[in-house]
């Protein structure tokens, strides 16, 4: 499991690294080289690269590993004294389950869906959001997401600020400077896409109160808020800045997380 986890965090930390770039682009008034603020954008990127088909089914098999990894932990338990804890079972399985997805949507594009993992994230909230409003309580159901995933954001920013990851990852093969670089990229990435992903509640719960679909956005659209605000363009910077670090934080935990 070890390898499958590993090459897990490399591609997670690929795709936010891109999404990053992309984002950073749109900041000061580019239109991320036509490309979404998203996983869909980052898989478009990656396959206009050298190789980029390759590249792809390598970064699907490796989210399937992450995927894997996390049934595993939800089955036999995790490292460490805590790691049969039912929270952590708990977190394990939903990892599972979002890995699956996310595997299956670039395995598919890879293989030539182009209308599966590049979808836009914007599209598919508003399609969604209109499906679940339609239903009996649909109002309510896509209120209660919304908040849930405003507490989600809040729970792995504030997580990031208390330097919680320190507790997954071998801080003792780790000499003090590249552990204080670790620490940076850890609080500056965590904090970023908590930030993303509270915002990203916000809108759904505003869907939810006015009962319009399009009021929902998806990870780009959410990003291209950023830049609304005011001194926008130098906060949705900060943000891509945050998410890029995020995806080198992957790349350190490839090395250092405890599995």
């Amino acid at each position: 499991m070890s390898v499958a986890a590993r090459s897990g965090f490399v591609a997670r930390g690929l795709i936010y690294v891109l999404v990053g770039v992309i984002a950073l682009q749109i900041a000061f008034g580019g239109d991320g080289g036509g490309q979404q603020a998203d996983r869909g954008g980052a898989l478009g990127e990656l396959a206009g690269q050298p190789l980029g088909s390759v590249m792809l089914w390598i970064v699907g098999i490796a989210l399937a590993g992450m995927a894997l990894w996390g049934l595993s932990e939800a089955v036999f338990g995790g490292a460490g004294p805590d790691g049969s804890k039912p929270s952590r079972r708990a977190a394990a399985l939903f990892r599972f389950v979002l890995y699956c997805f996310v595997s299956y949507s670039v395995l598919s594009y890879a293989a030539g869906d182009r209308g599966s993992g590049s979808g836009s994230s914007d599209r598919q909230s508003d399609d969604v959001t209109a499906r679940v409003l339609d239903w009996p309580a649909g109002q309510w159901l896509v209120g209660a997401v919304g908040a849930a995933v405003v507490i989600a954001g809040l729970w792995m920013s504030v997580r990031a600020v208390r330097k919680k990851f320190r507790e997954e990852l071998r801080g003792g093969d780790m000499s003090g400077r590249t552990e204080r670089v670790v620490d940076f990229l850890g609080v500056t990435g965590g904090t970023a896409r908590g930030a993303v992903f509270a915002a990203a509640g916000v809108f759904a719960l505003v869907a939810a109160v006015r009962h319009r679909p399009g009021e929902a956005r998806g990870m780009d659209d959410t990003l291209r808020g950023f830049r609304d605000l005011p001194a926008g363009p130098w906060l949705l910077a900060v943000v891509a800045l945050g998410l890029a670090a995020f995806g080198v934080f992957s790349w350190c935990d490839a090395r250092w997380h405890k599995v």
